[in-house]
């Protein structure tokens, strides 16, 4: 496919004839928002503050129909369009200039069937909603590390989180699903319709449709689990780690631990393990007593909690509505060289708030072929985060040039990425993060989205 094909946009509203828009909105169940209208900025409004676009229209949808006719408007006026749902995305691409954004956000219906194990819901879930509704019958499935990420993005985009030792990703849970491509038309896929499909959606990205409804697999995730915190000095980061990286090696998949660095709320520079364990509750201690004996902490926050808190643990660190500049890869080895390096831009953070953070892919996400979903990374590894966060605009270039140097030193370390934590200048990234699968998730594009309509994500371009 040649770049003169693709289908030409002139994001703007100036050429829409008034009856046009008129008619969308009769159409619509939802509302249609235009700039200067109530609950305009609170709808283009995003987790990352640096995103300041404004769309000419927001479609707010209800209901399937209200995502067909709003593509089916874009497409006959010519229209960019984005799509949101959670809205929780560094890169913001759930928002576009001068274009149609479809917002999902109001789409929260959830259907759980305990007896066979599954829940069904809509693209504007979040996984607190999604968890507290499955969590009635003490069920679950591999969500995020914040709470009020979507569903909808974390799971196209693969889908790690607390769960993912035991159950695989998000996506390695996703039994079904409901696309509006781009024609208009609403698929339904699963393993056996539209199987090319349903394998690009496991991990592929909003590039082939809007999902309006996923199907998930759940499991049996007692509510009462053992999770929580230990906080480390600075000065023994090193050691830390270098226990992190060796314990973490031979732990059961019940036991998940994640590491990073942040700041206390009273300003102190700390070394943190974060820990969830899923196993049996008599046998808390025994498979946390290595990690208590090591050192020495700050602090000691492990004690039994609902598995719905632990989800929520990492909140208070990314709070919606500052400023966000991110930097992301996997490694497969800690080395003290790579240590040293990590804690020197550490030391010198220029805001207090941008934590650093490693989350440990072990156990079934690992065992699962790097071919059976777009999502591809299957091997032990870390995910290394640079989350930077900072409230002023006047920092920015300072934080961005901080960030950029930090993953400049360790990128040579690094192999591949998680699409999910790519930010808007990482486009040239994409081959890392799908590896072998980009050639076949560029084919299905090219079958379901011949004209790129769907540009406004992590883009793969048809042939």
């Amino acid at each position: 496919m040649t770049p003169e094909s693709t289908i030409t946009q002139t994001n703007n509203l100036t050429t829409v004839e008034v009856h046009a828009l008129d008619e969308l909105k009769e159409r619509l169940t939802g509302k249609v928002l235009k700039p200067g209208d109530d609950g305009y900025n609170d709808a283009r409004t995003l987790w990352n503050s640096m995103i300041d676009r404004k769309p000419a229209l927001i479609v707010q949808c209800c209901k399937t129909k209200d995502v067909v006719n709003a593509i089916q408007f874009a497409r006959q006026n010519n229209m960019i369009v984005s799509v949101k749902g959670g809205g929780h995305n560094v890169a913001g691409n759930a928002v576009c200039d001068n274009g149609v954004m479809i917002d999902l956000s109001p789409m929260k219906n959830i259907t759980v069937d305990p007896v066979n194990k599954t829940a069904t819901a809509e693209a504007g879930v979040i996984w607190k909603e999604f968890d507290k509704a499955t969590q009635e019958f003490g069920l679950a499935t591999t969500g995020g590390t914040v709470s009020e990420t979507g569903i909808a993005g974390l799971t196209l985009g693969g889908g790690i989180g607390w769960l993912m030792s035991q159950y695989g990703s998000s996506s390695d849970n996703l039994l079904a699903a409901e696309v509006v491509i781009s024609t208009g038309e609403v698929i339904f896929t699963d393993e056996n319709n539209h199987p090319d499909l349903f394998w690009a959606i496991r991990g592929g990205g909003g590039n082939f449709g809007i999902v309006t409804s996923f199907t998930f697999k759940l499991h049996e995730v007692d509510p009462q689990i053992t999770g929580g915190m230990i906080i480390y000095p600075m000065e023994d980061a090193k050691k830390v780690m270098q226990f992190y990286r060796q314990f973490t090696q031979t732990t059961p998949d019940k036991l998940v631990i994640f590491a990073g660095f942040i700041n206390t709320p009273e300003g102190l520079p700390v070394c943190v393990l974060l820990i969830g364990w899923f196993g049996p509750q008599d046998q808390a201690e025994i498979m946390l007593e290595p990690i208590r004996s090591f050192s020495t902490p700050i602090a000691d926050l492990i004690s039994p909690m609902l598995y719905t808190q632990l989800q929520t643990f990492l909140d208070a660190a990314a709070p919606k509505g500052i400023r966000r500049y991110w930097k992301s890869g996997f490694f497969s080895d800690l080395n003290d060289n790579l240590l040293d390096i990590q804690l020197k831009f550490i030391e010198s953070r220029p805001n207090p708030i941008s934590p650093v953070l490693f989350f440990h892919l072990k156990g079934e996400i690992t065992r699962i072929d790097p071919s059976a979903t777009a999502f591809s990374i299957r091997s032990n590894l870390w995910d290394f985060d640079i989350v930077t966060q900072w409230t002023d605009a006047a920092e920015d270039e300072n934080n961005i040039a901080w960030t950029r140097n930090f993953w400049k030193a360790v990128e040579p370390f690094s192999q591949g990425v998680y699409v999910n934590h790519l930010d808007r200048d990482d486009h040239g990234r994409l081959s890392e993060a799908y590896g072998k699968n980009y050639e076949r998730l560029s084919r299905i594009k090219t079958k379901y989205d011949p004209q790129n309509f769907f540009c406004m994500n992590n883009n793969i371009t048809p042939k």
